[in-house]
């Protein structure tokens, strides 16, 4: 899914798809269940679309089979992607706590495999709040040999960084190349120059990672927590 798919409108709900199995009424429950532990975790959401795989039989014993998530405009511990496509296999779930919109959603950690799209204007704010700017800045010192980070532009293929020039108005920039390799981004300025590899949380794993039309992609797989 790109970037510019369309999703439905704000305030539709959860959509799903059952198996076939004569799961549909409780997999409608669980969707609009889960769709509201999924906003109590980020910090917004706008657009949201949910499918759920399943029967009633191996939803009534805590089973869930499958579940695809696409989202719009998401802020998550400061972290602002423009979209997010998301596909779980094999999860289990507290049935019960989950039809009464008690916490505890979740019975045990599941992978998580997909895509998420971000815009030069998303990297901007990211690594500007309060959360991520010791990574702008890190990003800085390392690539461009001056902090703090002042700026993030995606310029076809390449990440441009800016930082303040020392008695000068105009700012320091370098345009660095970005990949994906042993499960984390790496950033690297052209011409064989300094890299730097992205901190990540042991959790995430990034398969690959491309700057496109103005859009960052990342790829990859990560285990999400109860």
């Amino acid at each position: 899914m790109s970037p510019g798919s369309s999703l439905p409108p704000p305030g539709s709900g959860g959509s799903v798809d059952g198996d076939g199995s004569g799961g549909g009424p409780l997999l409608a429950l669980l969707a609009k269940a889960l769709e509201l532990w999924l906003r109590q975790q980020c910090q917004e959401i706008d657009r949201l679309e949910i499918q759920l795989e399943g029967s009633a039989a191996r939803l009534l014993r805590g089973q869930l089979e499958g579940a695809r998530l696409w989202a719009r405009r998401v802020v998550f511990q400061d972290l602002r992607f423009e979209s997010v496509e998301l596909r779980g296999e094999a999860i289990r779930l507290q049935v019960g706590l989950a039809l009464r919109g008690q916490a505890g959603l979740l019975r045990e950690p599941f992978r998580v495999r997909g895509q998420i799209y971000l815009s030069g204007e998303d990297l901007n704010r990211s690594l500007g709040s309060a959360q991520w700017r010791q990574l702008g800045d890190n990003l800085a010192e390392e690539l461009l040999g001056v902090s703090p980070l002042v700026r993030v532009r995606i310029l076809d293929r390449l990440l441009l960084l800016s930082a303040p020039s020392a008695g000068s108005d105009r700012p320091i920039e370098v345009a660095v190349t970005l990949t994906a390799a042993g499960g984390t981004i790496v950033l690297q300025t052209q011409k064989e120059g300094p890299t730097y590899r992205v901190p990540m949380d042991p959790a995430i794993r990034i398969e690959r990672a491309e700057l496109e039309a103005g859009t960052l992609l990342l790829e990859g797989e990560a285990l999400v927590q109860p």
